[in-house]
């Protein structure tokens, strides 16, 4: 057990809190590494200290550090970014070291970190540590706990790492804007003993949402509920990578929610367990096989399943957060006939669609015009035709040959004979149906209200 006062003096305490960092001391801080690719980036072993098995973060990276006198120190850069959301659209975001989310942070538990933030934003900012436990005066809350880091300053947060799990990091100041602009990254604090919690493969992302209008680049910070691309590590499908494993392999998925509603994260094919929470690991015998799990606003969730041959979906169940550049205020049109106005409208707009009024799954089909730098509603192609999907949304693909350390997306899955639906070509037997009442002059029209106040 961990008492308050054994607590604080390995965590180095002492009456320090987060602190600036001087000209002076500026002059011998580790180096600030940038990446601005959204490609996946393969982390290396540690090169020095205890042994650990890195994660691999989805369409992201993990910052590398220096060690100094027995010390693990970190640089963070908090500044504005780029960031491609998916193919055809980037977004101006904030962000860390280049990129949005930041580079995920990994450690172990009982390692001494040091961790620089400079501030190349134009507004102070600060770094949370979201689930670490540390003391009060590292916590990161501007104005509570620590001064704000003021624009082009630099400073220290330092402590002992008590436990592992999975948290996350992002700033408490300005939070509604920061946080909206996508300032957050994944903190991994591996266990002590390499052996405890092992599996083949380790993945991590995180859960993030923006407002950006079709045809511009900046989200709008002021947005509460009705957001339009719902991201994983701030990518859009297809532009979110794919889970790749072998046959039989232990694979953990590690998820964190920064956006502003909760996220039912299903996947398809084998059951998983629930093997981490907020508060940390979960015992064996307090666990149980799940196909979803609903991760709630600033939740962190890890699962591990038994990797089953197969390409198999995993995407929030949420069926709007599937979707890209969604608009609210779009009626439902399903059962319209609009052929004779449609005729009309032709005549003056050349280039008239009827859309909708069968449904929605033309338009992962057609290729509209759309406004510069705006993904489709619905897109994505797979090796049957259209996957008419978006946002949250991305594939498992588990093959008996990946070799080991292999992350490379090894294409479509060859299903084994007789294991792939088909059409139906034979004679039909005659369907029953049940009776149903015809609709008439006295029948109730409901019509869904106005005004979508969220989700």
């Amino acid at each position: 057990m961990t008492h308050r006062r054994t607590f604080f003096r390995a965590a180095g305490a002492s009456l320090l809190g987060a602190a600036a960092v001087s000209r002076a001391g500026a002059a011998s801080l580790p180096e600030a590494v940038t990446q601005s690719s959204s490609a996946m980036q393969l982390p290396p072993p540690p090169p020095t200290g205890r042994p650990y098995q890195p994660i691999v973060t989805l369409n992201g990276w993990s910052l590398p550090w220096r060690m100094k006198d027995g010390v693990k120190e970190f640089h963070l850069v908090a500044e504005p970014v780029v960031r491609e959301i998916a193919p055809g659209m980037k977004a101006n975001l904030w962000g860390y070291n280049g990129q949005s989310p930041g580079p995920t942070i990994e450690a172990v538990e009982g390692d001494r970190i040091r961790i620089f933030v400079t501030n190349k934003l134009p507004e102070v900012t600060s770094v949370h540590w979201h689930g670490v436990l540390l003391p009060s005066g590292m916590d990161g809350v501007t104005g509570l706990t620590q001064p704000p880091i003021g624009v082009g300053k630099t400073y220290l947060y330092e402590f002992v790492l008590q436990r592992s799990g999975t948290f996350m990091y992002h700033p408490h100041a300005d939070e509604m804007t920061q946080m909206a602009m996508g300032m957050m990254g994944l903190f991994i604090v591996h266990p002590k003993d390499p052996k405890q919690f092992k599996v083949d493969r380790d993945f991590g992302f995180i859960l993030n949402a923006y407002d950006i209008e079709p045809g511009s680049a900046t989200p709008r910070v002021n947005t509460m509920l009705d957001f339009n691309l719902w991201t994983w590590n701030s990518r859009a499908f297809p532009g979110i990578e794919p889970f790749v494993a072998r046959t039989g392999e232990r694979v953990r998925i590690r998820v964190g929610n920064l956006t502003m509603t909760n996220h039912p994260i299903h996947m398809h094919g084998p059951h998983f367990e629930v093997v981490g929470t907020d508060g940390g690991w979960v015992p064996k015998s307090a666990r149980w096989p799940e196909v979803t799990t609903d991760v709630a606003v600033g939740q962190m969730r890890a699962f591990e399943f038994d990797a089953l041959a197969g390409d198999w979906a995993i995407h929030c169940h949420k069926s709007h957060h599937t979707m890209n550049a969604m608009g609210h205020n779009v009626p439902t049109m399903i059962g319209v006939d609009h052929r004779d106005v449609a005729k009309k409208i032709a005549s003056l707009v050349p280039d008239y669609m009827v859309m909708g009024d069968k449904g929605m799954h033309d338009m992962a089909e057609m290729e509209m015009p759309l406004p510069d730098n705006t993904l489709p509603m619905m897109t994505g192609t797979g090796p049957f035709g259209p996957v008419g999907m978006g946002g949250m949304f991305s594939v498992v693909k588990v093959r008996d040959d990946i070799r080991r350390g292999d992350f490379k997306d090894p294409g479509p899955y060859r299903h084994p004979a007789g294991t792939l639906a088909g059409e139906y070509t034979a004679e039909m037997p005659e369907v029953v149906r049940a009776t149903a009442p015809k609709a008439d002059a006295r029948t109730l029209q409901v019509r869904k209200p106005t005004g979508h106040d969220g989700h």
